[in-house]
């Protein structure tokens, strides 16, 4: 997966501007207690990253 698919999957989900904030501010226990911006600046996969949005929010088929 490319980061602008991951990025457009994102605004999908959670609209443009929310989406930034849950990549800031939300921290995922699948990705090992960071947040999407920290996981993505460690060099996660950006699949890997958007696998731990699914696992945690309620992300529709569609999106997965």
């Amino acid at each position: 997966m490319r980061l602008t698919q991951f990025w457009e999957r994102m605004n999908q989900q959670f609209g443009e501007g929310y989406a930034d904030s849950v990549a800031k501010d939300y921290v995922l226990a699948e990705l090992g207690g960071r947040t999407v911006e920290q996981a993505l600046a460690d060099g996660e996969p950006a699949k890997r990253v958007w696998q731990a949005v699914v696992a945690t929010f309620d992300v529709p088929s569609r999106l997965r």
